[in-house]
């Protein structure tokens, strides 16, 4: 798999950034079938940065409803990112 078919897209929201200001974590959406180590290389050799540790998550599907119809929302795996001291990456800056 390719890195940036691994890395789908940055997840930016207030619980995200406060991890960023903290703990210098990042949060990305990524493919369910990569496991920690392409997570860790693909966001180096994206970003070029050094990765420390990598926590991946899978957030169970939840039932929505609209009107009579019922469905899922989509599987959703998480990839919290530790980075070395002192590096950063340019899109999380506001």
């Amino acid at each position: 798999m390719l890195s940036s078919e691994i890395i789908k897209r940055p997840i930016i929201t207030e619980k995200s950034m406060l991890l960023v200001e903290t703990q210098d974590t990042y949060t990305f959406s990524v493919d369910k079938r990569a496991n920690k180590v392409q997570i860790a290389r693909a966001i180096e050799e994206l970003f070029d940065v050094k990765v420390i540790r990598v926590n991946k998550l899978t957030a169970n599907r939840k039932k929505k409803r609209v009107g009579q119809h019922s469905g899922f929302k989509p599987i959703v795996t998480k990839a919290m990112v530790k980075l070395a001291a002192g590096d950063k990456i340019e899109i999380f800056a506001a």
